[in-house]
């Protein structure tokens, strides 16, 4: 599933970067909602279930990723900070810099346990894990 496949708004109708449109630095959350994550080696890693916004500062905080399980029975959740994923609007899907094995191991959660995600220590957690700072 892609942005293009979400977009019941016609957010993404106009190609052409000069005109109207959002463009690939303006986009609308549920259309990222679904979204394929793969690593570098093209590995999926699972799709956006979600996208968790800092009502503070107005920033996308994480996307959470859903990974692992068979037809949606057995997924495990991992809230990747959004600054760890890149858009790939080529393929229209986000990358992650993490291999499949790894991710396997990284801070994860299941749907019916969600973390404090405003807890400093689990966002330390979750930084050193992908490699982000802690500035949303």
């Amino acid at each position: 599933m892609n942005y293009i496949d979400n977009d019941t708004y016609g957010i993404y109708n106009d190609t052409d970067n000069d005109g109207p449109g959002p463009g690939p630095e303006i986009m609308g959350a549920d259309t990222l909602i679904g979204n394929d994550v793969v690593n570098h080696i093209d590995e999926n890693l699972g799709d956006i279930k979600e996208i968790m916004l800092h009502m503070r500062t107005g920033k996308v905080a994480y996307a959470v990723l859903s990974f692992g399980g068979f037809m949606g029975m057995g997924d495990k959740l991992f809230a990747v900070p959004w600054k760890a994923l890149t858009l790939d609007t080529v393929n229209k899907r986000f990358l992650l810099n993490v291999d499949k094995e790894r991710l396997e191991a990284a801070p994860g959660f299941d749907k019916d346990h969600w973390p404090n995600m405003n807890d400093p220590s689990w966002q330390a957690q979750v930084n050193e894990f992908y490699g982000t700072d802690d500035a949303a």
